[in-house]
């Protein structure tokens, strides 16, 4: 019989080398072989891949790490790929672990429909969005160790320095700090007022950096935002930039509110079984995403009088806090799907 489906690509990738494996539309390998993880790697393994008849799908392992510039390059040559997850756990303690077995698992796991999501387009706005939020979260931490340190420091530095800082605002002790001029390190007053110096600087330094970062952020955001996403109470350039970044550059992707929803982790999983009928909470989906959700409803249960009579009205049939948090989380993930559905039929977020 004619191959209908075309040939089936599957990919193991890594750091330096992606090994590929072609299947045709019973499952049955036609061959695999390894690629360098470069441009030329990358065409390579599509010319391969074509040499055994028209490539109908391609699965690639990472395609948000080692994978996304195989991804990408497919993607751009109007391969459609899929996104794979890593191999079973049960079937590699029975069948053992090579990188040509991922690689066919990648491949058969696209052919039956296990593997069926689309990945998270990685160009335009929203991709300058991600690179700036991922320098934003490591500064953001950076500055926070900083502060306790300063705190530590003053609390153990001798008592005539830690008297003229105590009572002070950590905004304060750091303009204070930034400007001692300990002289010679011969005792521990100047050895700690050189700490605090150092300490005062870095945490000044950061703060400068996450102001420009912020400055940008809020540009790109107003750019490829819609105006509606920002309206919504509790949504702000840091938490749309979260959200944006989780759809990614292609927001068709998430075709309905529930893909969303379980995008974002807020989609409770079924787990019934025989008479007994209940669900459990998704602990899965992108937590950047998911804690974006979670301020919203913060910000809402505070601000927002409907959310408020809301969590009442819920308190009152017996839901406790936690729960009326998640009730929310689904609730807002379909107030914000609906705002990006309109989006599309006017501009992606590119």
């Amino acid at each position: 019989m004619p191959d209908r489906l075309g040939i089936t690509g599957g990919v193991d990738t890594h750091a330096d080398t992606h090994v590929a494996a072609a299947v045709d539309d019973r499952g049955a390998v036609l061959g695999t072989a390894s690629f360098d993880a470069t441009a030329a790697g990358y065409a390579s393994l599509l010319a391969w891949l074509n040499s055994y008849g028209p490539v109908s799908r391609v699965g690639v392992e990472g395609t948000g790490s080692w994978g996304s510039g195989l991804a990408r390059h497919l993607t751009n040559r109007g391969v459609d790929v899929r996104e794979v997850i890593r191999p079973n756990r049960q079937t590699r303690r029975r069948y053992g672990k090579s990188d040509n077995a991922d690689a066919v698992a990648a491949a058969r796991a696209v052919l039956s429909g296990q593997a069926n999501g689309r990945p998270r387009g990685n160009t335009g706005v929203v991709e300058c969005l991600r690179l700036l939020k991922v320098a934003r979260r490591s500064a953001i931490k950076q500055r926070t160790m900083v502060a306790n340190q300063i705190h530590g420091l003053v609390t153990t530095s001798p008592e005539n320095l830690r008297a003229t800082l105590r009572g002070l605002t950590l905004r304060r002790i750091v303009g204070v700090v930034s400007r001692y001029r300990p002289g010679p390190i011969n005792e521990p007053t100047a050895a700690a007022k050189l700490a605090l110096k150092t300490l005062g600087r870095r945490h000044q330094h950061l703060t400068e950096e996450i102001r420009t970062l912020d400055v940008e952020i809020q540009t790109l955001v107003d750019q490829a935002a819609p105006p509606e996403l920002l309206d919504m109470c509790g949504v702000g350039p840091q938490t749309a930039a979260d959200l944006l970044i989780t759809i990614g550059s292609n927001p068709d992707r998430v075709s309905k509110e529930s893909s969303l929803a379980a995008l974002c982790g807020t989609s409770p999983v079924d787990m019934s079984s025989g008479n007994q009928q209940r669900h459990r909470l998704n602990r899965g989906g992108d937590r950047q995403a998911n804690a974006a959700l979670y301020r919203i409803a913060i910000v809402r249960l505070r601000y927002h009088q409907p959310t408020r009579q809301y969590a009442d009205r819920r308190t009152r049939e017996g839901l406790t806090k936690p729960e009326i948090i998640r009730c929310l989380k689904r609730y807002i993930a379909k107030e914000i799907w609906e705002q990006l559905a309109r989006q599309k039929h006017t501009t992606n977020p590119t």
